[in-house]
């Protein structure tokens, strides 16, 4: 039984905030904890877990075997999709990752939350550019009104760093340029669906196959892993966050491909971007957090743009009008009917 566009698009979106829900969690137990009873240079007890390229490589390994399990078990129609396109659509979406991590070190996080809400613009934008897709002005609209609702929603106040000038400008230098990493893989997404179409699962395999191989070079070249691998020796109690933190992983990554296959990267954005107002809403709800007024109009903003999305975001923008052919080629058409 194949079951109807918006139950799937339901579906989709609910395990992508699931997934990644339990997966901030346990992140935040990986890398905020501290390993072993050790006394450190600062005076701290216990060594903290600190190989983001280990933790992204693990990921990505986990997400391949995955989807290539899925691939065994289930087989499908050949992917024809172009390995350059693979190749590609995984450097940038790496870019894009490791510039937010790093853009973290020199700005505040109020502005890295703003900064990548505006995710789905640079996706859209490149997306007509690149990836030759086209949307309704409604679509548009309704984009824009959520990116403003999740900035108006999650942006604080206040005294926000105490950094230097120079260091907080190339902390947005690095949000800009993993934007535009999230645009141009956007946009290559877009260009293998047009292609080839490739199911999620094929597309999961792919990218996360380049991925691994990437991450692993880089590891050995910056001597990462033979760091990784030694902390993991003195610790292995931290197997058991990374095993948790790599199901939620997959099982995240694998309902983030099934929404790319089916609705696009840009309703795929759309969904990531509001994970984390969502998030942020339900704690209010069950913990009784005061909201302010702004906050409030961005959370009205987000549910309403949603919902005009939802009924009349899908529409088609209007073709133009097609040409009719001059005279001389109307003439050769039929010269061509009369001697064939």
């Amino acid at each position: 039984m194949i079951l109807p566009e918006r139950s799937r698009f339901v579906i989709y979106a609910l395990g992508i905030f699931v997934c990644y829900f339990l997966y901030g969690i346990v992140q935040e137990k990986l890398t905020r904890g501290r390993y072993g009873e050790e006394v450190q240079a600062d005076g701290s007890v216990g060594e903290r877990f600190t190989y983001a390229l280990a933790l992204v490589w693990v990921q990505c390994l986990c997400n391949y075997v995955f989807a290539k399990g899925l691939l065994t078990v289930r087989p499908q129609k050949e992917d024809t999709t172009h390995v350059g396109s693979y190749v590609a659509c995984s450097l940038t979406y790496l870019l894009a990752m490791v510039s937010t991590n790093m853009a973290m070190r020199w700005v505040p996080y109020p502005t890295a939350v703003v900064g990548k809400s505006a995710k789905p613009i640079p996706v859209m934008i490149l997306g007509v550019l690149i990836g030759r897709k086209s949307y309704s002005w409604t679509r548009y609209a309704c984009v824009l009104t959520i990116v403003l609702g999740v900035i108006l929603f999650m942006y604080k106040e206040g005294k926000v760093s105490n950094l230097p000038a120079e260091t907080t400008m190339l902390g947005e230098v690095l949000l800009f340029l993993s934007l535009s990493m999230d645009g141009l893989t956007g946009a290559v997404q877009e260009r293998i669906r047009a292609a080839s179409a490739p199911s999620g699962q094929q597309m999961m395999k792919a990218m996360n196959f380049w991925s691994t191989l990437m991450l692993g070079v880089a590891m050995v070249f910056t001597g990462e892993a033979k760091e990784f691998l030694y902390f993991t020796l003195r610790h292995p109690e931290a197997w058991t966050h990374l095993s948790l933190i790599s199901v939620c992983g997959v099982l995240g990554q694998f309902f983030i491909f099934l929404m790319v296959a089916s609705f696009g990267p840009l309703a795929c954005s759309v969904v990531t971007t509001t994970r984390k107002f969502f998030t942020v809403l339900c704690s209010v709800l069950l913990f009784g957090n005061v909201l302010i007024a702004r906050q409030w109009l961005g959370a009205v903003l987000v549910f309403a743009a949603l919902f005009v999305d939802m009924l009349y975001g899908k529409q088609k923008p209007p073709a133009a009008p097609a040409k009719k052919p001059p005279a001389e080629g109307r003439v050769s058409e039929e010269m061509k009917k009369l001697t064939s």
